[in-house]
C-alpha cells in the first residue's frame, strides 16, 4: 500500500484539478496540524489576504516537515477566510505555494480569532513510517 493518501474522484462527480473529492489516508500515524496564519517567524501578521495565504501555507509546510512528512501526504486542508474576503487572491497564492498537490479541501467563511488575520488554514496529513 501507498505511503501518500489517493484521490477518491467519483466518476459522476466534477472532478477539479485543484482538489480531491475524497482521500483514502493509508494506515500509520496521522498528524493533525492546527490552523495556521499568515504570521512570520516573529508574530508579525502579514498585510494582505495574498501575502497571509502564502504565509500560512509557509507556516503549515514546515510544521509538515518537522513531522516527518510533506505536502504529498496531506489528506485534508480546512482554509478558513474572513467574512466578506473575495477567495481569488487566495486560491492563486495557494497555488503558488501549494503547487498541484491534489487533496479534499474544505473552505469556509469565519470571524478570525485574531484581529487582522484574513486567513487560517489547518491540515491533516499521514507520516511516513
Amino acid at each position: 500500500m501507498s505511503e501518500t493518501p489517493t484521490p477518491v474522484d467519483p466518476p459522476q462527480l466534477y472532478r477539479s484539478p485543484a482538489f480531491a473529492q475524497g482521500m483514502i489516508v493509508p494506515p500509520g500515524p496521522l498528524l493533525f496540524v492546527g490552523g495556521q496564519n499568515g504570521v512570520d517567524a516573529e508574530g508579525g501578521l502579514l498585510d494582505g489576504l495574498a501575502a497571509q495565504t502564502e504565509q500560512a501555507l509557509r507556516n503549515l509546510l514546515a510544521v509538515l516537515e518537522e513531522a516527518g512528512s510533506g505536502p504529498e501526504q496531506v489528506a485534508k486542508l480546512t482554509i478558513h477566510l474572513a467574512p466578506g474576503i473575495d477567495p481569488t487572491d487566495a486560491y492563486g497564492a495557494t497555488r503558488a505555494v501549494w503547487g498541484d498537490q491534489r487533496t479534499a479541501v474544505t473552505v469556509l467563511t469565519v470571524a478570525p480569532a485574531r484581529p487582522g488575520a484574513l486567513v487560517e488554514i489547518d491540515a491533516v496529513a499521514a507520516v511516513p513510517r
